[in-house]
């Protein structure tokens, strides 16, 4: 592995590489390489979650001082979300150094946009333990930071539910109004299915395992039926 390319990439030296390793290292390698004296990366990948958390939750709070508690969890869902962490760690070349087996290197779709995720959250962890928060901090704001941007434009950090109701509003005049029309399953594992209404109009039915879900799923369907977004 070129430690100096990797660190040239993220623009720190690690002290520790053996933990810069471990990083990049997915648990399905160890399957084939046992004796490789090295440990999978889901423990950093665990602390890193938490350091990202953190860092872009300040970042938020200090750049919206107006916005409610709700669209700061909003934005900062869509920020370190799975899609666009991974985004980041492609743009990074994170898929050069990834320790795989020979399996998941093959595939290229959803998995390893899981494993890209993945992998960034361990580097912030690593670079949280080997140089401390302020390391960690700069190279987030750095990298995932400047991704705000098109998120708001997009207005990807609002919830389907939210979206609707704001279109909703501004082209038909009304709020959209849900309510539960079955609900199946026992109480440990219930499904429910939830109408949405515009008046007294039913334009779809979304189901889900909790209310907040099955309204999720209505709202998208009518999102994509008239092809808002």
């Amino acid at each position: 592995m070129d430690f100096e390319k990797i660190e040239k990439k993220l623009g720190f030296h690690f002290n520790n590489s053996e933990l810069l390793k471990q990083a990049f290292t997915h648990r399905s390698y160890l399957n084939e390489n046992r004796k490789s004296g090295v440990e999978h990366n889901e423990r950093l990948e665990f602390l890193g979650d938490a350091v990202l958390e953190l860092v872009t939750t300040e970042y938020l709070y200090k750049l919206y001082p107006n916005k409610n508690e709700g669209d700061l969890t909003a934005l900062r869902s869509a920020l370190v979300n799975t899609v666009s962490i991974s985004d980041v760690a492609h743009s990074l070349g994170f898929n050069e150094f990834l320790l795989l087996s020979r399996g998941e290197a093959k595939d290229t779709g959803r998995a390893r946009q899981y494993i890209l995720a993945n992998t960034f959250e361990s580097v912030v962890g690593a670079m949280f333990l080997d140089l401390g928060y302020e390391a960690a901090q700069t190279f987030i704001n750095a990298n995932l930071i400047p991704t705000l941007g098109n998120i708001i434009e997009k207005g990807t950090w609002m919830d389907a539910k939210s979206k609707l109701q704001e279109i909703v509003q501004d082209k038909v005049g009304v709020t959209p109004r849900y309510e539960t029309v079955r609900e199946a399953g026992p109480d440990h594992d219930k499904t429910f299915t939830i109408a949405v209404f515009f008046g007294e109009d039913k334009k779809a039915e979304g189901s889900g395992k909790s209310k907040q879900e099955a309204e999720q799923e209505a709202a998208k369907k009518i999102m994509l039926e008239n092809k808002w977004s």
